[in-house]
């Protein structure tokens, strides 16, 4: 800390009144206590300080840095993020059934009269109960933080929404065309069967994760349960095909064989999801 002699200057720069000894010690002026600020060596004053937060390098908070890193989860975040705004929104009086009667899809809606082919993608963020959404976003974000990182952002986005356009070809093609259906189901079951094929074609062990998708797949049969079994199975075949292409295809020297394939497939469900214009 700084030091000047007794002199009738020693007064504080700010408060003239207040007589100090003690200088900035950055720039050299006299400060009272009220206006001195501890820095790495004696004192600082508040023009200083303001110049040394205005220059300091901008950081994020830690729980910021981890959310949107690199390698961070960021499609998993958004995607379950905008499953919970969507099922926030279908639970406000008033305006909820209209939600849920916007996203909702049935197999009629593929129909020429009733054509909304949106609804195939739409209907996977909105769930009919907390319990629905919870289970569904629990096992996104499981298979999310492993699958993510695995085949990367944009693979991985597009895995989530053929599967999930591959579980509303499923209800279209097997379902009672009256009823309508909601949930990310399809597209988690397509998830799960990508990871299945992938771990299978590297060799690793899928055992424990066959036995949890058969007994999910079996769930979705039994009576009175009101599940979309049919998404289910088209999700499945979606997701198992999606990841077969990509295990198939790993080597950057395939890359436009991949992008060839997954495009493809993506044709023949919007083909498949047109049928009923040709009879």
């Amino acid at each position: 800390m700084s030091q000047a002699p007794e002199t009738a200057t020693n007064y504080c720069y700010r408060h003239p009144n207040r007589q100090s000894f003690v200088l900035c010690q950055r720039c050299g002026r006299t400060i009272c206590g009220e206006c001195q600020t501890p820095g790495p060596v004696g004192v600082i004053c508040p023009e200083c300080m303001k110049q040394q937060r205005a220059t300091a390098p901008k950081t994020k908070p830690a729980i910021l840095t981890r959310m949107t890193g690199s390698g961070a989860p960021v499609v998993t975040y958004a995607l379950i993020g905008i499953c919970v705004v969507v099922f926030i929104l279908q639970s406000l009086p008033g305006i909820g059934g209209n939600v849920t009667g916007a996203l909702q899809y049935a197999g009629l809606y593929s129909y020429p009269e009733l054509f909304q082919p949106w609804r195939m993608i739409t209907s996977i963020f909105a769930h009919a109960s907390i319990i629905h959404i919870a289970l569904n976003m629990y096992t996104l974000w499981v298979f999310g933080m492993i699958l993510e990182p695995m085949l990367g952002r944009v693979r991985y986005l597009v895995l989530f929404l053929l599967s999930g356009f591959a579980g509303s070809l499923g209800v279209f093609l097997i379902s009672d065309p009256r009823v309508p259906v909601i949930g990310a189901s399809g597209a988690i079951f397509g998830m799960m069967a990508a990871f299945l094929i992938i771990q299978r074609r590297l060799g690793g062990n899928a055992t424990q994760l066959l036995i949890l998708v058969g007994i999910n797949l079996v769930i979705g049969f039994l009576p009175g349960l009101q599940i979309a079994w049919q998404a289910h199975v088209g999700g499945l075949v979606g997701g198992a095909i999606a990841g077969l292409i990509f295990v198939e295809t790993r080597q950057l020297s395939r890359r436009g064989l991949q992008i060839g394939l997954l495009c493809l497939l993506g044709a023949v469900m919007v083909a498949a999801s047109l049928w009923r214009f040709f009879v």
